[in-house]
């Protein structure tokens, strides 16, 4: 079990906006992108419906990307 799926919704999803804004100011890695993708798969488990990144897919592991897709 990942951190995320401890976290509650509320602050998985203030989570995500946090590092999608850290994104956004050019201050990225691929472990940010890793973590962001962990996170949208965390809340698409629960229904919650996250933006994805367009360049998401280049910068996480096959595995991430095919649970995401799920």
């Amino acid at each position: 079990m990942s951190l995320y799926e401890k976290l509650p919704s509320e602050f998985l999803i203030q989570f995500y906006y946090e590092v999608k804004k850290m994104i956004s100011r050019g201050l990225v890695s691929r472990n940010m992108y890793y973590e962001l993708g962990l996170i949208i798969a965390v809340a698409s488990r629960r229904g919650i419906l996250l933006e994805k990144p367009k360049d998401l897919e280049q910068h996480i592991a096959h595995e991430l990307l095919m649970e995401l897709n799920n």
